[in-house]
């Protein structure tokens, strides 16, 4: 497959990516505190999809292992807002079917299957061990914050998540930087500047949009903004 539809599809699930970290960073700003909108996890299962393909079509076992471990948790998160059974039926029956149909191509597929992944000879054992330990780690934080959801039988962001999002995220930074890949360089540069906001607001930091909501026009704009990603 040409590499610039292959690199399409990884630059649109990481615009998505992007999308709901500045849903879920807005939202918190606005607020005051950490939040988890029911945006986050919606945007979070059509991004996964397209990263998981993504992936495979890369030959990257990082990548593709990191995907497989998140989604139901993605799932599970819209359970817990309550979001997931107003979803229509159709969108659900989607969300179910296409990560089954994806991994049916990896075990029955002949160009792109498990196999064609592991043995990739662009990326060296190494640099492969390195890649799936950052995104093992990366993908933890959903685990934990899955775990301390369900304790509380909400979905919540806990400071832990944003400081193994951050630790991740650095090691899959400079597995993009061996690997020469512009997805992944791109999504988790962006990325580490809502990770720390994050957990600077988790620490008590006062929000920036509290200070910029004095003046009546930001005031107006931001609320409007809210409002329309809830």
């Amino acid at each position: 497959m040409d590499h610039i539809l292959i690199y399409g599809l990884g630059f649109l699930s990481q615009i998505l990516f992007f999308a709901r970290n500045i849903a879920q960073w807005f939202l918190s700003e606005k607020e005051g505190e950490v939040i988890s909108p029911a945006v986050y996890w919606q945007i979070s299962l059509a991004a996964s999809i397209l990263m998981f393909i993504y992936g495979v079509l890369r030959h990257d076992f990082a990548i593709v292992l990191g995907q497989i471990i998140v989604y139901t948790i993605y799932i599970r998160n819209l359970q817990l807002k309550k979001v997931w059974p107003k979803m229509h039926f159709s969108t659900r029956l989607l969300a179910v079917v296409i990560p089954l149909i994806c991994i049916g191509w990896l075990f029955f597929g002949n160009t792109y299957n498990f196999n064609s992944i592991l043995k990739n000879e662009d990326v060296p054992r190494l640099l492969m061990i390195w890649g799936s330990a950052g995104q093992v780690i990366f993908t933890f934080r959903f685990i934990y914050q899955w775990i301390y959801s369900e304790q509380r039988k909400d979905s919540f962001l806990p400071l832990g998540f944003w400081v193994i999002s951050t630790i991740g995220s650095l090691m899959i930074f400079t597995y993009a930087i061996y690997r020469l890949d512009p997805v992944l360089f791109a999504a988790h540069s962006l990325g580490l500047f809502i990770y720390i906001r994050n957990i600077l607001l988790h620490s008590g930091r006062g929000s920036i949009f509290h200070k910029l909501e004095k003046v009546p026009f930001f005031h107006a704009i931001i609320c409007k903004i809210s409002e329309k990603m809830k």
